[in-house]
């Protein structure tokens, strides 16, 4: 699932102890989160990656909640500041703008299912998987899941096996070989590899 330029998503990561997941969710949410987690178990060693890049992160967990917060917020990139979804219908965050076309293009388009808006969305999402754009997005999927994996998972069984097989883009032979590691990294490499934002969550 490839995101629009016109959605920007808040910065985001998961926090993992040893292979249990912790908290997922915005920074700001998993800061809070680890600061109570450690509270209760203060010798755990706690690693946290970013979701968008899979490159692990350090948080300043002093001060109060306030204090982290805004030290979290100067972390936010230009654009991010505000997680609002973009005008059109919320759940989607469709853009409308004109699009003009020849009569005869209009013509095919009404002969499609599902009109002429959801035929252009596919096509649109169709040349983007498989152009250079596409190939970009998928490479890029690729090494944030690898840079996790290593992080997290560097010492598992059928590691190698695994990498080859996600670098291949043989998902089947992928989840085939992650299919004995702990639950919570197996769903979270899997949420990388298809681009899906991990739901908030903290233990």
């Amino acid at each position: 699932m490839v995101k629009s330029e016109h959605t920007p998503t808040p910065l985001s990561c998961t926090a993992f102890h040893d292979s249990h997941r912790v908290a997922s969710g915005a920074y700001a949410h998993v800061a809070l989160a680890l600061r109570a987690y450690s509270r209760a178990h203060p010798d755990a060693s706690v690693l946290v990656f970013d979701d968008a890049t899979g490159n692990q992160i350090d948080f300043d967990l002093r001060g109060s909640d306030v204090d982290i917060a805004a030290r979290l917020q100067k972390r936010v990139p230009a654009g991010q500041e505000d997680s609002r979804r973009a005008p059109g219908r919320p759940k989607l965050g469709v853009v409308a703008r004109e699009v003009t076309l020849l009569p005869r293009h209009w013509e095919w388009l009404a002969e499609q299912p599902g009109g002429a808006s959801v035929t252009l969305r596919k096509l649109v999402e169709e040349a983007r998987r498989s152009g250079p754009t596409g190939k970009a997005k998928l490479r890029s999927l690729q090494e944030r899941t690898y840079r996790f994996m290593s992080g997290i998972a560097g010492n598992f069984p059928n590691f190698e096996e695994a990498s080859r097989a996600l670098f291949a883009d043989d998902m089947p032979r992928f989840r085939e070989q992650i299919a004995g590691w702990p639950e919570d990294v197996r769903e979270h490499l899997v949420r990388l590899c298809s681009d899906d934002q991990p739901a908030t969550h903290a233990r």
